[in-house]
């Protein structure tokens, strides 16, 4: 490979924030990189998306015991990805929650996931000799689930397929506050290697119809006016719908893959190319889009194999 991965060149530290979002619950977020929810009950606390390492995992906990010292009870995959759930071990929860489509995913290419991932981006993977192994669930869930922390509910819904096909956001009904895993993003460009673009929109608009007040994106600032919500949720949805449509186009025009990423990426640029990771993502993104455009429905595994040749052929045009 010739060129290195746009992420591998990121190595500058990520300012955190430890932000109130209502009593109770709080974003972990950092700048762009991946964010992680707190939920705290009657007795407990539930986290919900992990960090990629157990080390990375203890910052997160300091920034719990800043507000709480009642244990850390229950942690909450939205996903299968690497960079959300190899951190898990660090808090040693009693219970490991997925949904069933994510377990599966993990069985299925979870290892490949890891070395993929570690290879696209180290600087997000601080500590990795800390991490145990992969992390599986010890509870899962088919559709819909709630948590009852003492009188506070967290309704754990599978809203439709997207960012992959086990996404699981966290909803608290009272509070109308959501955590949205990677379905939603803010300021941070969604990667959709792993996605199911056809049906992302629809699970975007199910994800809008619960109107909520506050939300913490899978990357990004934490959104604490419905405003902002909004906001996020249409500029993730502009984004998917301005990359998938021009894929499909050239896929219509008989261009093949290389001659469909420059015109993506150019079309893009003007309106997401600020948007962190941009540069990263895109080769993935357009990759899956033409897959599917040409009616591969479920994603191909990425391997660090697969991935060092695609950003050959792509970013280098060999």
């Amino acid at each position: 490979m010739t060129k290195k991965f746009a992420s591998q060149a990121d190595l500058d530290e990520k300012q955190v924030s430890f932000t109130r979002l209502a009593d109770g619950l709080y974003a972990y977020t950092a700048e762009g990189d991946p964010n992680t929810g707190i939920v705290i009950g009657d007795d407990s606390v539930m986290v919900i998306d992990a960090q990629a390492t157990p080390i990375m995992a203890q910052d997160v906990i300091a920034k719990i015991r800043t507000v709480t010292d009642k244990p850390i009870k229950y942690v909450v995959m939205s996903h299968y990805h690497a960079v959300r759930v190899l951190g898990t071990s660090g808090y040693e929860p009693d219970e490991i929650i997925s949904s069933q489509d994510t377990y599966d995913l993990i069985v299925e290419r979870g290892e490949q996931d890891f070395k993929s991932e570690l290879e696209r981006f180290p600087r997000l993977f601080s500590g990795v000799e800390s991490v145990p192994g992969l992390t599986w669930p010890t509870m899962t869930f088919e559709g819909e689930m709630s948590i009852w922390m003492g009188k506070r509910e967290v309704r754990l819904m599978q809203l439709g397929r997207g960012h992959t096909k086990g996404d699981t956001v966290a909803w608290l009904p009272k509070e109308k506050v959501l955590f949205s895993g990677d379905l939603v993003e803010y300021g941070a460009t969604p990667y959709t290697g792993d996605a199911y673009l056809n049906d992302w929109p629809q699970t975007l608009a199910r994800v809008a119809a619960l109107n909520p007040v506050a939300l913490v994106p899978g990357r990004g600032d934490a959104l604490t006016t419905p405003e902002a919500c909004n906001e996020a949720i249409e500029g993730t949805r502009a984004f998917l719908k301005g990359m998938f449509e021009s894929v499909k186009q050239g896929r219509e025009e008989g261009k093949n893959l290389n001659e469909i990423y420059a015109q993506t990426y150019a079309r893009l640029k003007p309106d997401f190319g600020h948007w962190v990771i941009f540069d990263h993502c895109l080769p993935f993104d357009i990759s899956r889009a033409f897959d599917e455009a040409g009616g591969i429905t479920d994603p191909r595994i990425w391997t660090a194999e697969r991935d060092a040749d695609m950003w050959r052929d792509l970013e280098t045009g060999k």
